[in-house]
């Protein structure tokens, strides 16, 4: 059963720590550890002021010692969206974890109902969400073939209710009634709640949007938390929420924890957005270094191409260190990025020198990475202090 994609750490890779910001070879994808801490204390004092339960999305940085950093600081544990990427989790250590999709090939079944039973066994817990009735039984069965072999833990199931993503789920309502009333019959599973995440709300641009959005959302939640309660079955929690609405569903009094992620690092693509006044000031914390390996009278190039960093919400943004320098990133393909001034800037980048890219997408840009380059005292001036694995990077079954 496969727990983990780790790749061993070089020892060159290794010496790195304790050296200058500046030995780090370029392309890498490098975390400033202090803007990420401010994150993390911005996080957890968000929770405690609201009184809400926090659960982190482990799929945006892969790592178990990361996710181990966010538990020590509050989060009472991670959610991931895959299977292996919760092997890989529970191999560097984490006990308790949300696997908050739908899980439904019997090959799969039969290693979740493993991981709960080791999990249960470290006294941890596993979860996962369920939107079919097929799917139910299907679980139902994989953790009654694990008992077969030994005692078995008992597995929470959150039904996934339809918010607004358009992705998985089923409509609020009558159907989801008819999901828990089917968790409830069978002894390995225990009915824990509401799964309720509307991606397509987190990139709202302003904040009024985002919080219409989340009020709809609200309003399907409870209908059909009073529904399933009326025919006697609790609710114990409504789990959902992302880094972009998370202070909308922290206000409603519905949901009970929040799935945030991206906050630890936010990408270019949530800085894009309007920032609620209710929401902390998270700081950009991952940034692909990257060196000028070619330049013109017009245009420089960079050697941070798409195989660096991901694309699917936009190109990087270079981030601006000279007030004299801002700079375009520009399409160069797989391997090149093209450096343009901006605004009215005519200095063009010089041979080998560093730029500094914001990634569009954190999630996607860290699965292409083995491992972080942690970094304190700032980018320009700072130490490597760590290497950070990406224990579940291309954890996709």
């Amino acid at each position: 059963m496969p727990l983990s994609t780790k790749t061993p750490l070089s020892e060159d890779l290794l010496r790195l720590v304790g050296q200058p910001a500046s030995a780090i070879d370029t392309p890498s994808l490098v975390v400033d550890l202090d803007a990420m801490q401010r994150n993390l204390s911005r996080m957890a004092e968000f929770a405690r002021k609201h009184d809400i339960r926090w659960r982190p999305h482990a799929k945006m940085h892969k790592s178990s010692a990361l996710a181990r950093l966010q538990m020590q600081a509050g989060a009472v544990g991670v959610c991931v969206q895959k299977t292996a990427e919760a092997e890989a989790m529970a191999a560097g250590g984490v006990t308790d974890i949300y696997i908050s999709n739908e899980v439904v090939a019997p090959a799969k079944l039969a290693r979740v109902a493993e991981l709960a039973h080791r999990l249960a066994q470290a006294k941890g817990r596993l979860a996962i969400a369920v939107d079919s009735l097929e799917g139910v039984r299907r679980l139902a069965n994989a953790m009654d073939d694990r008992r077969q072999g030994g005692p078995a833990a008992v597995i929470d199931v959150f039904v996934e209710i339809d918010v607004g993503q358009g992705r998985c789920g089923v409509p609020p309502g009558r159907q989801a009634l008819e999901l828990a009333l089917e968790i409830r019959r069978h002894p390995p599973l225990r009915f824990a709640g509401l799964q309720a995440y509307h991606g397509r709300a987190q990139h709202l641009r302003t904040a009024l949007a985002r919080r219409d959005a989340i009020a709809q959302v609200v309003r399907d939640v409870l209908s059909t938390r009073q529904l399933i309660e009326r025919e006697g079955i609790p609710v114990d929690l409504v789990t959902g929420a992302g880094t972009g609405s998370m202070v909308c569903e922290a206000a409603s009094g519905v949901y009970g924890e929040l799935q945030a992620g991206s906050f630890l690092f936010m990408d270019a693509d949530y800085a894009a957005n309007e920032r609620d006044p209710a929401q902390p000031q998270f700081e950009h914390a991952l940034f692909v270094k990257a060196q000028v390996m070619s330049s013109g009278p017009q245009h420089a190039v960079c050697d941070a191409g798409h195989k660096s960093h991901a694309i699917d919400s936009g190109l990087p943004r270079a981030l601006t260190l000279d007030p004299t320098g801002e700079l375009d990133y520009l399409n160069g393909g797989d391997e090149h990025g093209l450096l343009k001034p901006a605004r009215g800037n005519q200095r063009v980048p010089r041979l080998d020198e560093t730029v500094w890219l914001i990634p569009g997408h954190c999630d996607p840009t860290v699965n292409l990475h083995n491992h972080l380059v942690g970094v304190v005292g700032g980018l320009q001036q700072g130490r490597v202090d760590k290497i950070i694995r990406v224990d579940a990077r291309g954890a996709l079954t």
